[in-house]
Order: structure tokens, then C-alpha cells, then sequence
């Protein structure tokens, strides 16, 4: 494996592009304007319980108040986030609450809030004033989870903090476990005296800038070079690694080249494409990918691929194709929630378990957990990724002023016999002299055109001359049909 991390840094965005093998896998956007705000801690306020919910509207000083459900506020001294007591006995209008951002704002939902606070280092999770020890569940080898858990507990036992043992501290000194732990209590202390004094609905602790941050989240892979086109970023990355990663030092390199750096491995057209909806296979074949409020669809198609042998081969191998596609895009799309996928139906088991098998296999290295489900009745493979920030359709890209956001408009035709019933409507209703008929070019053209012979049985109805205006219009179905 020949990974790399691209940074892009300008004064108000950064971009990092995880590239393996020259193919990109993975973007992280940061913009000043909507600076990520997923585990930032807040001192909020209650301004809404809603019992019927067993939930809280917590006013963080974002546009949209936060959502905080009963089960994740902690309670003192237990050793789990509530799930079952009744949140008026929690909460009152009001109050004031320390609280941590789960799921930044998607859409036109707010941000999703926990009161049961983690703080990450390095190697670690801090779970403040919940003691207890846990150890990533990708480290396999029962051996070294054993030793990384008694590391943490022999100082543990003497704090009230629990802790979790992230992925990338397998094979980590004990000295160096502890470090980190002295480092996360110093900092709870200041996150906690920030509370005290800090104004309501304000930000009390945020989290590394993204810079820092793909670096701390993601060298638990193997990770050959990471480069840097900011000498200022550059030097923040190297100090966090001087503090806290000494070994990856080496890695970190500063991009002078003249071409933007992104053009390396022209990332920004691998970009411009996973804003579309059809995603092309080497073999021909293609993937139609679908984004909606309440799921992602996929589709996959032969297109172009004939095959060599017979139909059923045909498919199987196109499927096969189709789930290395399916799992980078649902990471490169950063894709969350429900995922239906829609593959070529298949007449034999054995073919049907080896495209599971393999779509399996290729969400393994998926960061963010995904399960897939079963496969339906119909065929369709159910599966969920979790879902934690927006996807980069909807970080890049806003609705069509066009069409509102529908994907599709009015074809002209429509739009003329639309035309046709308003003119028919006002003279039922209204006397005039005459009439201007304001639409787009095409609409124009097709009223004097193909339906030239409607548009002059109108006029002859009306008895009063009909005129034709072409303007410019924000959509191809909006018109104006005015008396004058």
C-alpha cells in the first residue's frame, strides 16, 4: 500500500486528499466560513424540553438550535449516558449544560449534542468522570489488548476518568500511554475552568484544525508522505507531530512545486466527478448513484460491457467490479445512513455470496463503520455508514436555482401548454388589448415553431393580438403572461 495525504491550504479553506496508489479515497474540506464543528464542546443552554421526545433544544449559538436526546445526557456518577429516566427530571428550561457536538448540522436539522463528553489525544480517549477501560476493536491480537488495558488501568486506578485506547496505540510503550494520559487530565482541567466562566451558548473547547487533525486520526495507517502546500500549515503539523508524534516526523514534506498541488494526481477532476450522479467501471459498465433526504441508492448497470462467455458471467463480473467502486465512492462521497444498492440480479447463490463477500472485503478499510444488513426480498442489498458531517455534495454544492433542487425541469413543451391555460384563464376572466408572453428562448422558439398552429387558434379565440418576448429567466419553466 503507497498512501499519501495531500493538504491544500489557503487563508480561508483546507482541503486533504487521502490518495492510495495515485487513486483519491478520501476529501476533508475545512472552510472558515462553516468550520467543521463535529466534537467541539459548547456551554449551551436549554431552551426547549420536549417530553413527547424525551428530548432537549440546547441553544449553542449556532443559526439552528441542537438536538440532545435523553440517552445522551450524563448523569453524576453513572457510568453510562441515561436512557431511561424521564428528562424533565434531567432538564429544565434554562439551565445551563456542557455539551459536545455528535453529528454537525445536516440539511436543515441541527447539530446532534451528548453531554457525556469524550476528549481525544494521540493514542487515546478520555471519557470524563465515567471510569472504565476500553481498546479499539481493530486491534485483533488478544495479547496486546491485554497489555494495552493493564497499561491504562495501573494509572487509572487512581483516577476518575475512563479512557479508550484508540487504534493507533497498538504496539505503544506504557511511558508514552501514561504521557498521554497526563496530557488529556490537563486538558479536561482547562475545558472545565473555560465552562466556569465562559458565557452561555458559547464555544468552550474546539477541536485541532483539520490540518492537525487528519494527521492525528489517520497515521494509524501506513502512511509513506504527506504533503503540504502552506509553509505556516506545514509548520503547525510538524510541531504537533514534535509533541505528540515523533516517528512520522520524517513524513511530512513541503510542496514548492509550481502546478497546485491537487494537480498531482488531478484530484480536482476526481472531485467534479464524484459530484455526478453516474460513475463510469473500467469494464464498461457504470454506477448510478442517487442522494436523497432519507437514503442513498445505488444502481448498477452493464452500460458498454458485453462479456465474454455468456450473460450470467457477465453480470457476476460487472457486480464484482461494481463493490471496490461502491465502497470508494461511499467514502470519497463521505455517504451516510441508510445505502440501498441495487446490483444486476444474479441467478446463482454462489455468485451472489462471492459479490457480498467481495463488497465486504472492500468496506473493510472504510474508517467509518458500515454494517451491511441482508439482501432484501427484492434483491437489493441493505446496508448502513454512519453518518457524521455532511456529505462533500452538500459541503460543495447547493441547491439548482433552476429546478429548486428537483434535478430536473419543465421540458419546453410543457411549459407551452401552461402557457396555453393562463391565456385562456385571463381572457375568461379579464378584458385586455392585448397580450405579452414572457418565457426562455426555447419556449419562444418552440411557441413559433411547432405550435404555431395552437398559437394562432388562440389568437383567433381571444380576438386580440398575442406578443412573444424572450428574457432572461432564472429558470427554463418560468413565464409571464401579462394584459396590457
Amino acid at each position: 500500500m503507497n498512501e499519501e495525504i495531500l493538504i491544500n491550504a489557503t487563508p480561508r479553506e483546507v482541503r486533504a486528499a487521502v490518495v492510495d496508489n495515485g487513486v483519491l479515497q478520501e476529501l476533508l474540506v475545512e472552510r472558515v466560513s462553516s468550520s467543521g464543528l463535529l466534537g467541539n464542546i459548547f456551554k449551551g443552554r436549554v431552551s426547549r424540553v420536549l417530553p413527547g421526545m424525551q428530548a432537549a433544544f440546547i441553544d449553542i449559538g449556532l443559526a439552528r438550535t441542537a438536538f440532545l436526546h435523553a440517552s445522551d445526557i450524563m448523569q453524576a456518577g453513572a457510568a453510562d449516558a441515561s436512557r431511561d429516566i424521564d428528562i424533565r427530571k434531567l432538564l429544565s428550561e434554562g439551565d445551563d449544560i456542557l455539551v459536545q457536538v455528535l453529528k454537525e448540522p445536516l440539511g436543515d436539522k441541527g447539530a446532534r449534542l451528548t453531554s457525556a463528553i469524550t476528549v481525544p489525544s494521540r493514542y487515546l480517549v478520555m471519557m470524563p468522570d465515567r471510569p472504565g477501560t476500553g481498546v479499539s476493536s481493530r486491534i485483533d491480537d488478544e495479547a496486546e489488548r491485554d497489555r494495552l488495558r493493564s497499561a491504562v488501568a495501573e494509572v487509572q486506578a487512581t483516577a476518575a476518568h475512563g479512557f479508550i485506547v484508540r487504534t493507533a496505540a497498538e504496539g505503544v510503550a506504557a511511558d508514552t500511554l501514561r504521557a498521554d494520559m497526563l496530557f488529556l487530565d490537563k486538558l479536561w482541567a482547562v475545558i472545565r475552568n473555560a465552562y466556569v466562566s465562559a458565557p452561555t451558548g458559547s464555544l468552550v473547547h474546539a477541536d485541532l484544525p483539520l490540518a492537525v487533525r487528519v494527521i492525528r486520526d489517520m497515521t494509524n495507517r501506513q502512511i509513506d508522505r504527506v504533503l503540504v502546500d502552506s509553509p505556516d500549515c506545514l509548520a503547525s503539523i510538524e510541531e504537533f507531530a514534535r509533541n505528540f508524534m515523533p516517528d512520522f516526523a520524517p513524513t511530512l514534506e513541503l510542496y514548492e512545486g509550481k502546478r497546485p498541488i491537487f494537480d498531482l494526481y488531478a484530484i480536482d477532476d476526481e472531485i467534479n466527478r464524484a459530484l455526478g450522479r453516474k460513475v463510469d467501471l473500467k469494464s464498461g459498465g457504470y454506477l448510478i448513484i442517487e442522494q436523497t433526504e432519507a437514503m442513498t441508492t445505488i444502481d448498477v448497470n452493464t452500460g458498454g460491457y458485453v462479456g465474454r462467455s455468456s450473460l450470467e458471467d457477465t453480470v457476476f463480473r460487472t457486480n464484482l467490479e461494481a463493490t471496490s467502486a461502491i465502497a470508494r465512492q461511499l467514502r470519497l462521497r463521505n455517504l451516510g445512513g441508510i445505502v440501498i444498492i441495487d446490483f444486476i440480479d444474479m441467478q446463482t447463490d454462489v455468485h451472489r455470496t462471492q459479490v457480498l463477500a467481495a463488497l465486504e472485503s472492500a468496506l473493510a478499510s472504510d474508517p467509518v463503520r458500515t454494517q451491511i444488513s441482508h439482501v432484501s426480498p427484492l434483491g437489493l442489498v441493505e446496508m448502513t455508514r454512519k453518518r457524521s458531517r455532511e456529505s462533500l455534495e452538500h459541503m460543495l454544492c447547493d441547491p439548482c436555482p433552476a429546478c429548486s433542487g428537483r434535478g430536473r425541469v419543465k421540458s419546453a413543451e410543457t411549459v407551452c401548454y401552461e402557457i396555453f391555460r393562463e391565456i385562456l384563464r385571463q381572457h375568461r376572466q379579464f378584458p385586455f388589448g392585448e397580450l405579452v408572453v414572457l418565457a426562455h428562448d426555447e419556449v419562444i422558439e418552440m411557441l413559433l415553431d411547432e405550435e404555431s398552429g395552437t398559437f394562432a387558434e388562440l389568437e383567433s379565440l381571444t380576438g386580440r393580438p398575442i406578443r412573444l418576448q424572450s428574457q432572461v429567466v432564472s429558470s427554463h419553466d418560468a413565464f409571464d403572461v401579462v394584459p396590457m
